[in-house]
């Protein structure tokens, strides 16, 4: 692989923020559709987790074509270039999004979901193309610190999205003249204009060229890369349990014995979930940077507070509802001190962090429970980013080809909902937390050990 490096990095790594922050949001928009879409369709909670099934499970199938096709054909985005791949991807989800408005007309469950899959399989090239790029802008020993910086520009998306989104269709397009599925009809139509507008920015920007003028390999040897192998199961139990306490919080938080939400007020508090997210990669982008140490911790303050009160004035939360967050942020702060910039061992001990919070959830009740869910997501933050780079790293040539790989691997993201959906129907929504558990469990091995490089 070839590369025309730019004169200004910065100026290329804004524009993919963008990218970031779009399928942050309409990622998000999901846990909105997911509690939507059982009510207008009378669902049970293994039906209405078929939402994420559609979404994530299409990331596979787009993914598992793009490895296949770059096995026999030759890498696609080695030879057409990021930035072709991204504007692709962009179209595609926007399509999806313009399918939102039949599937409304027709009232039909299973077009929806083929919406959504049409959204997903745009977003699975943006993925394969925009993560690993991201990564060869700059050093590689600050990748981590970069896409933890452009995935927390996608953790405000997703912030935002239950906000909007829980407004937009719950209450907004949802009147009596406007009943059942088509109150989705007017939000998605804008959100696929956002995509297309997208895409012609980026057909006119300036981007660094990388593309396959070497001869394209057409062998999976990215698999000989023992990291890369840990890494794809890790990536499958980080999205499958991140998934599914996002998709399955709104009815968590209904629970009696919990908060007895509203679906609308419960929506408010699922921001603070993907906004915990948010705080913690812009501060990981921070840890795992190559900063001085004390400017570093001080900065990593500045950002937990001014995000914290971004996340409070767009929920128009009060602050005796909110303050036990503030607790769990401050944990999450010497939790990165203790990882000491190291990819590897944050990984490990905010895995530990998480199986305590989800042990909460299981087995309290109120307030303490609540906030031990929605406080995983400041945990959850660096994941994604962590074990994508170490699991690319020392990958070269076949780093589009592992990409693919890892972004197949979103397909937990599918599969784990589900099967906290069904564990929800037979035993409650409690003691559904322990799927996302054992998850846990394998992403502290591969920040023990699984993430060591060594090429078979």
């Amino acid at each position: 692989m070839t590369e025309n490096k730019p004169v200004n990095f910065k100026s290329s790594l804004a524009v993919l923020i963008s990218l970031f922050f779009m399928w942050g949001f309409i990622t998000s928009l999901n846990d909105i559709l997911t509690p939507f879409l059982k009510g207008v369709f009378q669902l049970s909670h293994f039906q209405a987790n078929l939402v994420q099934f559609a979404f994530f499970g299409a990331y596979f199938i787009g993914s598992m074509l793009y490895f296949i096709s770059s096995i026999t054909i030759g890498d696609p985005i080695a030879k057409v270039g990021y930035k072709n791949g991204i504007i692709t991807g962009l179209i595609l989800s926007a399509t999806g999004c313009f399918l939102f408005y039949p599937a409304a007309l027709y009232e039909s469950f299973g077009f929806f979901l083929g919406a959504l899959a049409c959204i997903s399989f745009g977003l699975t090239i943006l993925q394969i193309a925009a993560n690993p790029y991201v990564a060869l802008l700059g050093k590689p020993e600050t990748a981590s610190s970069r896409l933890n910086l452009a995935q927390g520009f996608n953790s405000i998306g997703h912030t935002i999205a239950p906000v909007i989104g829980g407004f937009l269709i719950f209450k907004y397009f949802l009147t009596s003249e406007n009943p059942g599925a088509n109150s989705v009809k007017t939000p998605y139509l804008i959100f696929g204009a956002a995509f297309l507008l997208l895409a012609l920015f980026i057909k006119f920007a300036h981007l660094p060229l990388f593309t396959g003028s070497d001869k394209i390999e057409k062998k999976p040897e990215a698999l000989k890369h023992r990291n890369l192998l840990f890494g794809i199961f890790a990536i499958f139990f980080y999205v499958g349990a991140e998934v599914s306490i996002g998709s399955n919080l709104i009815a968590f938080l209904k629970l009696p014995d919990i908060a007895g939400l509203a679906e609308a007020d419960a929506s408010k508090y699922v921001a603070f979930y993907w906004g915990g997210a948010m705080i913690g990669r812009f501060m990981g982008s921070v840890s795992l940077s190559d900063m001085k140490t004390m400017k570093k911790y001080l900065l990593m303050i500045a950002i937990a507070a001014v995000l914290f009160l971004l996340i409070f004035f767009i929920t128009k939360a009060e602050f005796a509802n909110v303050w036990y967050f503030l607790i769990f942020l401050t944990v999450n702060y010497f939790a990165f001190m203790l990882g000491k910039s190291l990819p590897a061992r944050t990984l490990t001990i905010f895995s530990f962090f998480v199986m305590a919070l989800l042990l909460s959830g299981i087995f309290g009740t109120g307030k303490v429970a609540m906030w031990s869910i929605i406080g995983i997501g400041l945990f959850n933050s660096i994941m994604w980013s962590n074990i994508f780079t170490l699991a690319i790293d020392g990958l070269d040539k076949f780093t589009s080809q592992g990409s693919s790989l890892l972004v197949m691997m979103i397909v937990g993201g599918a599969i784990l909902p589900l099967l906290q959906g069904l564990l929800a129907d037979m035993s409650g929504v409690h003691y559904s937390l322990f799927v996302p558990l054992f998850a846990y469990l394998y992403l502290i091995f591969f920040g023990i050990n699984g993430y060591k490089k060594k090429i078979s």
